[in-house]
């Protein structure tokens, strides 16, 4: 592999520039151009020599009989439930966190599992000695796993390793930015290294048909570290979210090519690690049920798992001439539409007021259909008056105060209904499987009919 000459790649974006600057023409960053040496492949290109070389690819139709696609399940139901029912032989997964979330806890007890049940499984360590896994091994309970450890950041080695005797069924790499190739002449962590060695562990999975999931760092605004193509390359992209101030940790699937995307496994972290949630409404739930106003229970989806939350408001005599909007868990852009539909729509003045908007449990709702919730717990706020424990409420608000239908309210209102909710505020529109549902239904038009409740 013969040098190339040095380019300057931004480290955010990917973009190359043939000389040095400050801001990256691409994506406006500061800071990011850094040299790198380009390889170049081996004299002949694709030129009409190179093409009379090539052979024929083979054509297939689109009615022809492939192979089942033979799943590797965990034993961790969350997490097969995230990447869809098992782990796909042959894909390759890119797990993603924040710095001490808990991704290199749930890969070592994933493949010490894996392992358990008689597959070959072998982590790869880019970051941490093996004598560091074997005593987070022994903290987990995972010591007597059969799982092989290696500690290791060349990919030509990896994959030797990797390729010696059967090949692997599960191999871990923690993590991508650790990795070098000998084909490139920069430094770990670069763009140009980040592409060849995901590349090159892709072609390792499609080949020899191991599942192979790599672990990538973040950046500071919370996106994966490294060029955007990398997460076009592999099959599943998981991220794993949560908050300091909660054990509660969210894996969630944001690309997943053999499964549901936006589908989420639902985790509590403890000192001998992490434990699944198999109910995770109870978790979001509030303990206490006191009446106090400003609560409203929200009957959310996340990916196809029906979640109840409790979305609570709180609104104080704002001091300034602007009033301040905090919100934790909802997008701060859709609580000022919700208040101007509030004042413009319903004629209710809640903009002279400090807003205080929070979701219980350390959620982050991204939905539509959590704007009638919102808005419920805000009148609540606004006139003292709380509302009924036993209810739910869903449906999107429109800028005309219309409210619209939304996804799958029967499954909504099952969930409802299996956790003793008995009655359910939502949009008049939209069809509803009425079979194996008890709850009582107050089908609204519009956002003012809602506030007349209030009245």
């Amino acid at each position: 592999m013969s040098k190339g000459a040095a380019d300057y790649v931004c480290q955010s974006c990917g973009a190359v520039s043939p000389k040095w600057q400050g801001k990256c023409p691409s994506c406006g960053d500061w800071n990011t151009l850094v040299q790198e040496m380009a390889a170049v492949s081996a004299p002949g290109g694709v030129g009409l020599k190179a093409k009379r070389r090539a052979k024929a690819c083979a054509v297939e139709s689109l009615d022809a009989e492939g192979r089942d696609v033979r799943r590797i399940s965990s034993g961790i139901g969350e997490l097969d439930r995230a990447v869809g029912d098992g782990f796909a032989q042959g894909s390759a997964v890119l797990l993603s966190g924040e710095p001490g979330i808990g991704k290199s806890t749930l890969l070592l007890q994933a493949a010490a599992a894996i392992a358990e049940q008689g597959h070959s499984s072998l982590y790869f360590s880019g970051e941490e000695a093996t004598d560091q896994i074997r005593l987070r091994a022994q903290r987990l309970g995972l010591s007597k796993a059969p799982l092989g450890l290696v500690a290791e950041t060349c990919v030509e080695r990896i994959l030797a390793t990797i390729e010696q005797g059967a090949p692997p069924d599960f191999v871990v790499i923690d993590s991508i930015q650790t990795l070098w190739t000998e084909s490139i002449e920069s430094a770990p962590g670069t763009v140009s290294q980040v592409r060849a060695s995901m590349q090159a562990l892709i072609a390792l999975a499609k080949t020899k048909g191991p599942v192979i999931v790599v672990v990538g760092h973040v950046t500071k605004d919370g996106q994966i570290a490294g060029p955007k193509v990398v997460e076009h390359m592999v099959d599943t992209v998981l991220t794993f979210e949560g908050e300091g101030a909660h054990n509660l940790r969210l894996l969630r699937a944001t690309k997943n090519r053999f499964g549901a995307s936006n589908e989420i496994g639902v985790f509590d972290m403890h000192g001998d690690g992490l434990r699944e949630v198999s109910n995770p409404s109870e978790l979001f739930l509030s303990l206490d049920h006191c009446d106090a106003a400003g609560s409203a229970i929200f009957a959310g989806i996340e990916g196809t798992r029906p979640i109840l939350v409790e979305v609570q408001a709180l609104l104080a005599p704002s001091p300034y001439a602007a009033p301040r909007r905090a919100v934790v868990g909802w997008d701060t852009n859709r609580l000022a539409m919700i208040l101007a539909v509030l004042e413009a729509r319903c004629g209710v003045k809640i903009g002279p007021q400090d807003v205080y908007l929070n979701v219980a449990g350390g959620l982050r709702i991204t939905e539509p259909a959590a704007d009638m919730a919102v808005a419920a717990s805000l009148l609540s706020a606004f006139t003292g008056i709380a509302l009924p424990r036993d209810a739910v409420y869903f449906g999107e608000v429109g800028l005309s105060g219309a409210l619209r239908p939304v996804q799958q309210m029967s499954v909504r209102l099952k969930e409802a209904q299996k956790l003793g909710f008995r009655q359910a505020y939502l949009p008049s529109a939209g069809e509803i499987s009425a079979s194996g549902v008890a709850v009582k239904l107050t089908r609204l038009p519009q956002l003012k009919d809602l506030a007349t409740l209030f009245a």
